[in-house]
C-alpha cells in the first residue's frame, strides 16, 4: 500500500467513547475528514498487562472493546494501523501457558528462547550478560518449573522487574514463530487492517558477546523476511525502535519508515529556549520516511534518543522544567546508557499540553512545527484535544505514565472540540492535509536563533512557517489558487 502524507490519529480503543464501536461513531461525525492519513489503534487485543502491550493472542479483539468486525468497520472508513509485539507475547497466553505445563515436550516450546538456544547448556558467561542491554534489572532472564516434570527451565524475558516478567520473548529464528508472524500478518490483512507497527524489534536478536540490541546485520535480514512476509498481505511495517537517533538513520537509509523519536524534545527544547538553531540543524539532515509525534502512549524520549544532539545539562534543564508542571519520568536502568551517573531519564510522562504550561499558543506553535516538518504527522488522541496531566490516574494505577492516558467519554470528546486551542489545531490539521505543497521539497530558512522558518513548495503552492520564539507565536504564509499570498495565524 501507499502511505498517506496526510495526519493520522493515535488512539486506545477504549480511550474515545469507551470500545471500537463509539470510537467508529466519534470518528465518522468528526475526524473521517481530519485524519485523513489514517487511525493508529493501540493494541485492541486481549492483554494480561502493560495496557494492551502483552497479549494473550492477535486473532480476537478484547471483548470490553468489541470485534475483529469493528477493526474491519473502522478500516472501510480510513487507513488502519495496529501493534505486533514482534519481540514477545504474554507469559498468560496459552503458548507460554502449554509450554509452563509440557515443557520441551509442548506444541509451542520451539516459540519461546530457552538459554540452550544461545549458550551451550544455558548458561551464560558473565561477560557476555554484561555487553546485554538491560528493560530490566541484573539480566534478561526468567526461571519457571515445568508443572510435568518439576524441571526449571530459564528463558528470555527483556522486559518486566527482578522477579517477574509478564512478556516472554519470542524465538524469531524459529520456523513456528515465523509461521506465527505469517498467520498473524494474514489475519490483520483480512481484518482491514494496512498498517503495522513492530514493536520492540530492537530486542528480537540474540547474540553472544553483544548487547542483543539492534544486531547488525542480523535485524536487516529479519526486517527484510517480515517485510516481504506483510508486502504479500498489502500490509506496511513501520518498525519502533527508541534508540540513538543514528539507528532511525540506518533504517531509513535501508528504506523503512521510521520514527522520529527526536522531534518531541527538541521543540520543547526549542520553544522553552527559545533558541531554533539545534532543531534546525537535526531538520536539515532527518530522514523523510518517517513518521513526526510529539507525543503518544509512552512519554516524550530522553535519552538514548536525543544522545549527542542535546547536550546532558541541555536536556536535565527541560527535564526538571517538565517535573516542575507535574510530569514523572521514566528511568534507563542499565549504567552504560547513562550519559551521566547522576542523570537517568529515559521519558518524560506528562501530556505535551502541559509540558507547555498548558500555554494555548505555544503549543499551537508546536504542532505547527510538527507539521511542517519532514514525515507523516500523527496526533495522540490526549494531545488533540489539549489534554492536562492526569495525576488521579497515576495515583489510581500506579503507572506514571497513566498522566497522559486518560479516557474520554463520547459526551467529554464533544465538550472539548468546543475548547478554541482544539478548534485550532484541527484547522491546522486541515491545512496540513489539503495543502499540496507538502508533497513537494521542504527547506529549513535562514532564521535568527529567536525565530524559525520551514518551508514547503511544489510547482506554484508554496507555504512558510514562522514562529517567533520570543512570544512561541506561530505564523503561515501561502499561495491560494490564484497565486496571491495568504497570510494565516493558526
Amino acid at each position: 500500500m501507499t502511505i498517506k502524507n496526510q495526519v493520522q490519529l493515535i488512539t486506545y480503543a477504549d480511550s474515545l467513547g469507551g470500545d471500537l464501536k463509539a470510537l467508529n461513531q466519534l470518528f465518522s461525525k468528526y475526524f473521517v475528514d481530519l485524519f485523513k492519513g489514517g487511525i493508529h489503534i493501540l493494541p485492541p487485543f486481549p492483554s494480561s498487562a502493560d495496557r494492551g502491550f502483552a497479549p494473550l493472542t492477535y486473532f480476537e479483539i478484547e471483548p470490553a472493546f468489541g470485534t475483529c468486525q469493528d477493526v474491519h468497520n473502522i478500516g472501510e472508513q480510513t487507513e488502519v494501523m495496529v501493534h505486533l509485539m514482534v519481540n514477545h507475547i504474554s507469559r498468560q497466553s496459552l503458548y507460554f501457558q502449554n509450554f509452563m505445563k509440557h515443557g520441551r515436550k509442548s506444541e509451542y516450546a520451539d516459540l519461546f528462547i530457552t538459554l540452550d538456544k544461545i549458550w551451550p547448556g544455558g548458561n551464560p558467561p558473565s561477560e557476555d550478560v554484561s555487553k546485554i542491554f538491560l528493560r530490566k534489572p541484573e539480566n534478561p532472564f526468567s526461571e519457571i518449573v515445568v508443572t510435568d516434570t518439576g524441571k526449571t527451565e530459564k528463558i528470555w524475558t527483556s522486559f518486566g522487574t527482578k522477579d517477574w516478567s509478564e512478556q516472554v520473548d519470542l524465538d524469531i529464528n524459529s520456523a513456528l514463530t515465523q509461521k506465527f508472524y505469517k498467520d498473524v500478518l494474514a489475519h490483520m490483512s483480512q481484518n482491514g487492517v494496512r498498517m503495522v507497527r513492530l514493536d520492540a524489534i530492537p530486542y528480537i536478536i540474540k547474540k553472544p558477546g553483544t548487547s542483543c540490541f539492534f544486531v547488525e546485520p542480523d535485524i536487516y535480514n529479519f526486517m527484510t523476511w517480515i517485510k516481504a512476509e506483510a508486502d504479500a498481505v498489502g500490509v506496511e511495517v513501520l518498525p519502533e525502535v527508541h534508540a540513538h537517533y543514528s539507528i532511525q538513520f540506518k533504517l531509513a537509509e535501508h528504506g523503512y519508515w521510521v520514527y522520529d523519536f527526536i522531534l518531541p524534545m527538541l521543540i520543547l527544547h526549542t520553544l522553552v529556549t527559545g533558541s531554533s538553531a539545534k532543531l534546525c540543524d537535526y531538520l536539515r539532515i532527518c530522514p523523510r520516511n518517517q513518521f513526526t509525534m510529539l507525543d503518544c502512549h509512552d512519554g516524550i524520549p530522553v535519552q538514548p534518543d536525543l544522545d549527542d544532539i542535546l547536550e546532558i545539562d541541555e536536556a536535565q534543564r527541560i527535564v526538571q522544567i517538565c517535573l516542575k508542571r507535574g510530569a514523572n519520568l521514566n528511568r534507563i536502568h542499565s549504567a552504560e546508557h547513562k550519559r551521566r551517573a547522576d542523570f537517568d531519564a529515559h521519558q518524560i510522562n506528562c501530556t505535551y499540553y502541559s509540558a507547555l504550561d498548558e500555554n494555548d499558543d505555544a503549543y499551537i506553535a508546536a504542532r505547527a512545527i510538527q507539521f511542517f516538518s519532514p514525515g507523516v504527522p500523527q496526533v495522540y488522541y490526549v494531545g488533540l484535544l489539549a489534554g492536562r496531566n492526569e495525576q488521579s490516574e497515576v495515583t489510581r494505577t500506579g503507572e506514571g505514565r497513566a498522566i497522559n492516558r486518560r479516557n474520554y467519554t463520547s459526551d467529554e470528546v464533544d465538550q472539548e472540540l468546543q475548547r478554541s486551542v482544539v478548534k485550532r489545531l484541527m484547522k491546522l490539521i486541515q491545512f496540513r492535509n489539503e495543502y499540496d505543497a507538502f508533497n513537494g521539497i521542504f527547506q529549513v530558512g535562514e532564521s535568527k536563533d529567536n525565530f524559525l522558518q520551514l518551508s514547503w513548495q511544489k510547482e506554484m503552492k508554496q507555504c512558510i512557517l514562522t514562529v517567533d520564539l520570543d512570544k512561541n507565536k506561530a505564523t503561515i504564509q501561502y499561495r491560494d489558487d490564484s497565486g496571491n499570498l495568504v497570510e494565516y495565524i493558526p
